[in-house]
């Protein structure tokens, strides 16, 4: 019985008998035989999601040492799946970089790793970021668009997701830094995420210690004050006999260094004034967002591409804290 369908052509082992012989010119199929079809794995769905998410903190130079790697984020991933930490959620996220010494292809080296903070909150966490290294004498808050950053939604090759996700992004293109001071390229290197959590005192508003940045020649005198613990005319004392500072400047000094203590103890009273505030002023489902929203740092996992990171942690930043988790 024939088939319907596709017909294979039978092998001829010989003459056929009672047969009638024809010569057929071959059909377009077989003149071009179909090329063989190469199959390549699928790629999934958020596998590029890291990559889209702004590594705030990093310097622009060693960005391409970190996108050198294949790093592998399918922990992220999975988060957004049924059962996750993260399905069916509002989620936020930045990137940051941690270096750390690993060991890849028999190597030891010293590399910026790639970290993925996921906020899990009804609202951004927040607009403003924070500038602040041990070289600037004081910290800035500021509007996240200045230094052109935003929350902006992600959208999935294949959107079947439950959850919204946006990422913090930054348009600030590389090539244009040329044209920056170097001042404002170096912001963006000391730049953290920033966040104020109204319901936790802060640690500045219940630390008694003050970063002190003397000027003076041939450098600049750098310590550290602790108004409870520490005595000044010893601190003083001590900052002379080091030779960071001449005995004619111990006076100015010591004066220098009461101002920055006033200026810390009434910044340290109003940002409790303003939290108790903000509390007062809040309504109910913006206390219930603030009580419920979660925190989860992470990492990537184990793959042949990249190095192995072996040491994680879950804190997350000075303004953020620590992670409920951290993957």
């Amino acid at each position: 019985m024939r088939n319907a369908s596709k017909r294979k052509r039978e092998p001829q082992h010989g003459p056929q008998q009672n047969k009638k012989h024809f010569t057929k010119s071959p059909s377009r199929s077989q003149a071009n035989p179909k090329p063989q079809e190469e199959y390549f794995e699928e790629k999934r769905n958020l596998e590029d999601l890291w990559r889209e998410v702004f590594l705030v903190g990093t310097e622009w130079d060693q960005l391409d040492s970190v996108y050198q790697y294949k790093w592998n984020f399918s922990n992220l991933e999975n988060a957004f799946e049924e059962g996750g930490v993260l399905h069916g959620k509002r989620v936020y996220l930045f990137g940051c970089t941690e270096p750390q010494q690993v060991c890849f292809k028999d190597v030891e080296k010293v590399v910026f790793v790639p970290i993925i903070v996921a906020v899990v909150s009804p609202f951004p966490p927040s607009d403003k970021i924070g500038i602040t290294s041990v070289q600037r004498e004081n910290e800035e808050i500021i509007p996240m668009k200045q230094m052109k950053m935003d929350w902006i939604p992600y959208m999935p090759p294949k959107d079947r997701l439950k959850s919204q996700i946006f990422i913090l992004s930054c348009t600030q293109r590389r090539s244009a830094l040329k044209h920056l001071k170097l001042e404002q390229v170096k912001k963006y290197e000391y730049c953290l995420p920033y966040f104020y959590h109204p319901f936790k005192e802060d640690e500045l508003e219940q630390s008694t210690e003050v970063q002190i940045l003397f000027p003076t020649e041939p450098k600049p005198v750098f310590c550290t004050f602790d108004w409870e613990f520490e005595d000044l005319e010893e601190l003083t004392n001590a900052v002379i006999q080091d030779e960071e500072l001449s005995a004619d400047q111990k006076d100015v000094f010591k004066e220098f260094v009461k101002e920055r203590v006033r200026e810390a103890k009434k910044a340290n009273k109003e940002a409790r004034e303003a939290r108790r505030k903000a509390i007062e002023e809040m309504s109910e489902e913006t206390k219930a967002a603030f009580e419920n929203i979660r925190f989860y740092k992470f990492y990537p996992v184990q793959s042949p591409d990249a190095p192995d990171v072996s040491k994680k942690c879950n804190v997350i930043n000075r303004y953020y804290g620590k992670a409920h988790e951290y993957l």
